[in-house]
């Protein structure tokens, strides 16, 4: 018989599963996501999230607690009498009271092969550190940050060229089915659980504007993986001067070669980089309130002559 679910997800990357678990035939008795933010050119419009939208067009009730604080949000919580909740990138910590608010508990789709990259930003994490797989893992919420038993896992390929957004939208996808067949096992009684490795464990801690610029001195290979790591949000940049004024031009993609020369340093017309141990050329860029450009056509617009120096 179909579960009675709460969902609790925020970004466009929950979305999928929302409606994969609705079109299972389960009862989504009520959907949680972070309240309505600031948006529009003057920040004053208040903007739902994703999950929101999808909520009401499939006609859901939507609560929006900024925390679970309060006795009275716990507590309708757990009136919705659910089996489980299922839980997408909601965006907050939950607290045991909602925990152990439904008869089955809270399970998880998380982005990572834990216990590698437990926390906020796996994906990107997973593409900067030069990883050659992830996938999406269903696990059983506790306590702890990621740390639940793990219920079902499916390893997605990374390949050199693959950029963030990529690899999101592809396991965004792959955790909507997962959740879908782990949902169906539970509600038949024969969904495992296996607890997580002990050894491997590695955070992966929310990205900083701080470490987006791109640091030339570092090898081709990590530079590359930066720029993809961090493509298309919040996007990997460097300042050169133009026309007498430093401009900062965001990198959406690149090539990694072979050419060496001083780090920084433009080595061709082309757009080809020096970094330690070899060299990137950029392939993809954007100017400050301007379009992503593929090289050529940023090239017309913007020249960065050999012998340009990058910062």
């Amino acid at each position: 018989m179909p579960l009675r679910i709460i969902f609790m997800g925020t970004p466009e990357f929950s979305v999928p599963t929302l409606a994969a678990l609705a079109e299972a035939g389960h009862e989504i008795v009520a959907v949680y996501t972070q309240p309505p933010r600031p948006g529009g050119r003057r920040g004053l419009d208040l903007h739902k999230s994703p999950v929101h939208q999808a909520a009401e067009l499939l006609g859901i009730e939507v609560l929006t607690p900024v925390n679970f604080k309060d006795a009275a949000d716990r507590q309708a919580f757990r009136d919705f009498d659910a089996d489980v909740a299922v839980v997408v990138a909601y965006g907050l910590l939950l607290p045991e009271d909602i925990l152990n608010g439904t008869r089955l508990g809270c399970y998880n789709g998380h982005a990572s092969l834990l216990p590698r990259w437990r926390g906020a930003a796996p994906i990107q994490r997973a593409i900067m550190a030069g990883d050659h797989e992830t996938g999406m893992m269903v696990m059983k919420m506790d306590k702890g940050l990621d740390t639940g038993p793990v219920a079902l896992t499916e390893v997605v390929a990374i390949d050199n060229e693959m950029t963030a957004g990529e690899l999101h939208d592809k396991l965004m996808l792959v955790g909507a089915d997962l959740m879908k067949d782990a949902m169906e096992k539970l509600d038949g009684g024969d969904l495992p659980l296996t607890p997580q490795a002990e050894h491997g464990v590695i955070y992966a801690a929310k990205i900083s504007k701080a470490e987006t610029r791109i640091d030339f001195s570092r090898t081709a290979a990590e530079v590359h993986n930066h720029i993809r790591g961090l493509s298309p949000f919040p996007g990997a940049w460097f300042e050169v001067e133009i026309g007498g004024k430093m401009e900062r031009i965001k990198v959406l993609s690149s090539v990694v070669e072979n050419v060496g020369g001083e780090t920084g340093t433009a080595l061709f017309d082309d757009l080809t980089i020096a970094c330690d141990n070899g060299s990137v050329r950029l392939t993809r860029l954007q100017k400050a309130g301007g379009k992503v450009l593929d090289a050529d056509d940023f090239r017309r617009g913007t020249p960065i002559p050999a012998g340009t120096r990058l910062h």
